[in-house]
C-alpha cells in the first residue's frame, strides 16, 4: 500500500548494513566503522555517522547528532527491533528500552517500532540505507583513514551531495524537499538528550548512597530505603516509588569522596556542621574570659582544629544544663588546676559543684612577737 506522508511526521532510523573502516595506527589492523543512517520519509533527507561500535551510546549519539542536523524533532520515530531501543514488541505489547523512551521524551516524539520481520515499515530508511551505501560507502571503500573524526567529515561531504541530488524521478532534490518540511518539525529542546545510565541503591545508615565507589547524601527518613538512581555524565538524580527526592553533581575523581547536601541531614547532625572554631570563640566570648580560655585550649591541642569541635558542642551542652555562671566558675577552676583542662574534667568539677565551694585562701606569713630581731646593722658591724 502507498503511504502519504505528512512533513514533519516521522523519521526512520537503522543501522546500515555494510560497514566502513578506520586503521588501527598502532598496528595497522582495519577496525570496523558501523554506519547510523536516518532518514525523514515525506522529503527523503538523510543523515549519517560512523561508530566504533553499535552499543545503546552509539545508538543515543546518533540520535542527539540527527536530531541536531535536522534542527528538530518529528511526533514520530520508528527504529528496528534492536536491543538498544526494544525490549519486547509483540502483537499485543510493545515495551520500549528506558534510555530509548526517555530520550524520545526529551525531544517530545513518540516511539513506534516496525513490525518484527517486516521491513516495509521501515521503506524509506530501508531505500535510504542501500542509496546511502552505495552512494557513500562504495565510493570510500578503497580510501583509508586514521580516525573516525577523518571518515565522518568524508562521509558528511557525500551525504551533503546526496541530499542535493536531483531525483530522478520527480522535480526537485531531497534537500529542496527539506526546505518545505522543516516547517513542520518541532522545536528542539535548549538542551541535548544526555544518556542516562540506571542502578539501585540502598540508603545507609549514614544518610549516603553509594554509586560508582562516590558517595551522595539521601534525606535521611529514606534510610534502608531502596532507591533508584539516574546517572549521567554530570548529574546523579534519586527516586522513590517513582518520586525523585534529590539530585548532586556527579563526582569524578578520586574515589570516596562525599557530596552532602545540609537539609538531608538529621537536626542534631546539622547543629554539629554549622559550627567551626570562630564560632565556638564567639560563643565563648559572650560566657566569659575563662570559657574562652578553655575552647581555645581544646581547638588548638589537635592535630586538626575540628577534632576539638566535639568537646566545645558537649561543653556548650553543659552551659544550657548548668546555666553560664556556673560554666565560668568551674573554667576558672579547672584553669587552677591545670593549664590543660578538657571537657570531663569541668564536668566533673559542675557535677560536685565545686565551682560553689569558696576558695581556699593560703595562710598569711606573721612577725614573730617575741625574741631578739638583729637586724642589718648588727651584721654590718661584724664583718
Amino acid at each position: 500500500m502507498h503511504i502519504n506522508h505528512k512533513p514533519g511526521e516521522l523519521i526512520e532510523v537503522d543501522w546500515a548494513g555494510q560497514t566502513a573502516h578506520i586503521v588501527d595506527t598502532d598496528n595497522g589492523e582495519l577496525i570496523k566503522a558501523y554506519i547510523f543512517v536516518a532518514s525523514l520519509p515525506y522529503s527523503g533527507y538523510s543523515y549519517a555517522e560512523a561508530f566504533l561500535n553499535e552499543t545503546q551510546e552509539s545508538w543515543i549519539a546518533g540520535h542527539v547528532n540527527m536530531y541536531r542536523f535536522f534542527g528538530g524533532s518529528t511526533r514520530i520515530i520508528t527504529p528496528d527491533n534492536l536491543k538498544s531501543s526494544i525490549d519486547k514488541n509483540t502483537k499485543t505489547e510493545t515495551v520500549v528500552n528506558r534510555a530509548y523512551q526517555e530520550m524520545a521524551q526529551h525531544y517530545d516524539t513518540a516511539v513506534i517500532p516496525a513490525r518484527v520481520r517486516k521491513p516495509r515499515d521501515k521503506s524509506t530508511v530501508e531505500g535510504n540505507v542501500g542509496n546511502i551505501s552505495q552512494y557513500i560507502l562504495a565510493t570510500i571503500s578503497d580510501q583509508q583513514f586514521l580516525s573516525l573524526n577523518e571518515l565522518n567529515a568524508v562521509i558528511w561531504n557525500r551525504l551533503r551531495e546526496f541530499n542535493s541530488k536531483p531525483f530522478q524521478k520527480k522535480d526537485g532534490s531531497r534537500v529542496a524537499m527539506f526546505e518545505e518540511e522543516r516547517l513542520y518539525l518541532q522545536r528542539l529542546p535548549e538542551n541535548a538528550y544526555e544518556l542516562a545510565e540506571w542502578k539501585i541503591a540502598t540508603v545507609q545508615y549514614n544518610y549516603h548512597i553509594s554509586v560508582d565507589k562516590q558517595n551522595y547524601s539521601v534525606p535521611f527518613t529514606y534510610i534502608k530505603h531502596k532507591v533508584d538512581v539516574r546517572l549521567t555524565k554530570n548529574i546523579i538524580e534519586i527516586f522513590c516509588d517513582e518520586e525523585r527526592i534529590c539530585s548532586h553533581v556527579r563526582l569524578h575523581g578520586r574515589i570516596g569522596q562525599y557530596s552532602t547536601i545540609e537539609e538531608h541531614m538529621p537536626q542534631n547532625h546539622q547543629k554539629y556542621i554549622q559550627w567551626n572554631g570562630d564560632r565556638f570563640r564567639k560563643w565563648a566570648t559572650g560566657i566569659g574570659a575563662n570559657t574562652l580560655a578553655v575552647i581555645e585550649v581544646l581547638l588548638t591541642t589537635h592535630k586538626v582544629e575540628q577534632q576539638g569541635y566535639k568537646s566545645c558542642l558537649s561543653l556548650m551542652k553543659l552551659a544550657d544544663k548548668y546555666t553560664n555562671e556556673r560554666l565560668e566558675a568551674a573554667c576558672a577552676k579547672a584553669l587552677s588546676y591545670t593549664h590543660r583542662p578538657n571537657y570531663k574534667g569541668i564536668s566533673v568539677i559542675l557535677s560536685s559543684n565545686q565551682d560553689k565551694l569558696e576558695p581556699i585562701e593560703p595562710p598569711k606569713h606573721k612577725k614573730p612577737t617575741k625574741g631578739f630581731v638583729r637586724g642589718a646593722d648588727y651584721f654590718k658591724d661584724q664583718l
